[in-house]
């Protein structure tokens, strides 16, 4: 949620909370997590997770919600997003407004009631009173580390009496970072998405998630808690829907995906390469300076990721076997038919070929759509070789 959007009452929030957290000292205390569903647009494609803190006795009605996040200046922001420093906020402010903002975004939320003692409760809710100061409240969002759900879930766990024992969540096969995010954007129909996911994010996403690890994502810290106890009792008393999801029509799957794409284009210029011709040859001569242009500007772009980001989820990655930056500068000799430049495209397709072989083998999970791309570098690389 973007700060600009809950600043000013948050401000409201804070006189009127104040008042309220030091009156608050009694068994009349609820702490509960609330899971939202996930949202039609990308940064909330997974979800999310908040806190309520609600005391019958003295009428407050809190959500902690540490998902907010300062927009006002976009070009500080999207650098800042590009050296993966995004600095998030918690904010506090009233469980009706919360309520409001999802059912306005037509996103489901279910609440979990924490069933603890008067003691842990206290204990958690001054936590997070606590937290919500001003020279407490902002902190790094790490992607899969340390986000919204993960505070969330350390707020809870890091403040009871006893440990949280959490039984398996994880299927048989136990699944990858990748494997996750690949569930809900395929449900999401997301393949562009996906896409851009998949060329950006290395080989560390690969690693196969734990229990613990696994409850980054909100649906997984609800089945966590479902399945955790305390103090051998269940961690969750009462579960209950606080807004449903609204029926939708089933969305057609999107045809025009990065496959369909790239391998239409695959086909047109590998016929293209067959044909002899001036005109043909004077389009493929436009191809090639943009193909590989393109191609060496995102290698330059996935190797800045790896070196600038503070985190490591774009390290590691072997999308750059494919999208060389050496293409950068070469794309603009290689009309010169220097022997060098011959060379460096047998290499290239060299270099595709073993990629191809070895592509089940590799420690990441390289996209389908890139599949014809290899297909195009090596027919235009064999031309620019000969």
């Amino acid at each position: 949620m973007p700060l600009t959007r809950v600043v000013l009452l948050f401000l409201v929030t804070l006189l009127f909370s104040r008042s309220a957290f030091s009156q608050t000292d009694s068994c009349n205390m609820q702490i509960s997590l609330l899971t939202c569903s996930p949202g039609e647009e990308l940064y909330s494609t997974f979800g999310h997770t908040a806190i309520r803190a609600k005391d019958a006795a003295t009428g407050m009605d809190i959500v902690f919600n540490y998902g907010t996040f300062d927009d006002s200046d976009p070009t500080k922001f999207y650098w800042d997003f590009t050296r993966g420093l995004m600095l998030y906020t918690v904010s506090a402010y009233p469980f009706s407004d919360f309520v409001e903002e999802y059912r306005q975004e037509q996103r489901g939320v279910i609440e979990q009631d924490i069933q603890l003692s008067c003691a842990e409760k206290n204990k958690i809710f001054n936590a997070l009173r606590e937290n919500v100061q001003e020279q407490n409240r902002h902190y790094y969002y790490y992607f899969h580390q340390d986000n919204c759900t993960t505070r969330a879930r350390d707020m809870v766990v890091n403040n009871t009496a006893h440990p949280v024992v959490v039984k398996n969540i994880l299927p048989a096969k136990i699944p990858s970072f990748r494997n996750l995010l690949h569930n809900y954007l395929d449900k999401g129909h997301q393949p562009w998405s996906k896409f851009g996911i998949d060329i950006l994010l290395g080989a560390n996403l690969d690693k196969k998630v734990t229990n613990q690890t696994a409850m980054f994502l909100p649906d997984y810290l609800m089945k966590g808690f479902d399945s955790a106890s305390t103090g051998n009792k269940p961690l969750v008393g009462a579960t209950q829907t606080v807004l449903s999801v609204p029926s939708r029509p089933e969305e057609a799957p999107n045809w025009f995906t990065p496959f369909v794409l790239f391998a239409a284009i695959f086909i047109f210029i590998t016929a293209l390469s067959i044909l002899k011709g001036n005109s043909s040859s004077t389009l493929l001569r436009l191809f090639d300076i943009s193909f590989f242009l393109l191609l060496g500007l995102l290698g330059v772009l996935l190797a800045t990721l790896w070196l600038i980001r503070v985190d490591t989820v774009c390290r590691n990655n072997w999308n750059l076997l494919w999208a060389l930056p050496t293409h950068l500068p070469v794309v603009f000799v290689m009309h010169r038919g220097r022997k060098w430049v011959k060379n460096y495209f047998r290499a290239v397709c060299v270099l595709t070929v073993l990629l191809g072989g070895t592509w089940f083998v590799l420690p990441q999970a390289l996209n389908p759509a890139i599949i014809p791309i290899l297909g195009l570098i090596l027919v235009r690389a064999w031309h620019r070789s000969k």
